[in-house]
């Protein structure tokens, strides 16, 4: 994939089996949102495929079966949590009953009625979060969504996760937190535009002989490199 003439995703092919969460990892920059934006349908190909849930990538059919959060919270400030949600779920389609669902499903239902711009910066990404949630999609392509986050929420929204998996929604959640990776069934792990590793973890640490996954990752490198 290039972007004002720069390779950002060079040869990059992946499965992501349904039900399964599936962690992207890698540094800042290393292509990890444009990728997400090609599965979403955001982002326009110079060459290639992606399909979705036996579809292809952006087709209207699959708008009301993904969810997408992006880095960037993506709720209205001058509305309150309830207020963002009511009108997303207008949008999408979903029931009003979702709306209560998923504020608790994220944590919010002591702030359920402030204004998002006077909510903390983790607390507006799960506002954004919660928007994503609505209509209980089957895919939820998350970048980041941890940012900024204490480790106590992290922790719950991590279990939140393994908890939709297991019920069935397959998630895709990208992060530059190597720790997170343990959350995770499967590991694809990027560097300057390519696919590194594709495995799970327990493989990936067998394969480099290490305890952790940013060693694996450093090993892998260090590995292409020489």
């Amino acid at each position: 994939m290039v972007r004002s003439r720069r390779t950002v995703l060079d040869d990059v092919s992946f499965r992501v089996p349904r039900g399964s969460l599936t962690g992207m990892l890698g540094p800042s920059g290393c292509g990890k949102t444009t990728l997400m934006r090609a599965i979403v349908g955001v982002q326009r190909l110079a060459r290639g495929r992606v399909s979705v849930l036996g579809l292809a990538a952006g087709s209207a059919p699959l708008r009301h079966r993904l969810g997408y959060v992006t880095q960037a919270p993506s709720v209205y400030g001058d509305l309150t949590v309830r207020q963002n949600l009511r009108y997303f779920a207008d949008v999408l389609g979903a029931p009003r009953c979702d709306v209560e669902r998923v504020i608790t499903q994220v944590g919010l239902d002591d702030h359920a009625d402030v204004l998002t711009a006077r909510l903390s910066g983790g607390q507006r990404s799960r506002a954004s979060l919660a928007t994503a949630l609505l209509g209980r999609p089957e895919l939820l392509v998350l970048d980041e969504p941890t940012v900024g986050l204490d480790p106590v929420l992290r922790r719950d929204l991590w279990d939140l996760f393994a908890r939709m998996a297991a019920s069935g929604v397959t998630l895709l959640v990208s992060s530059h937190v190597m720790d997170e990776a343990r959350r995770c069934e499967r590991l694809l792990l990027l560097r300057e535009g390519r696919l590194i590793a594709d495995d799970t973890p327990g493989e990936l640490l067998a394969a480099t002989g290490t305890s952790d996954v940013e060693q694996a990752f450093l090993r892998i490198v260090e590995q292409g490199a020489s």
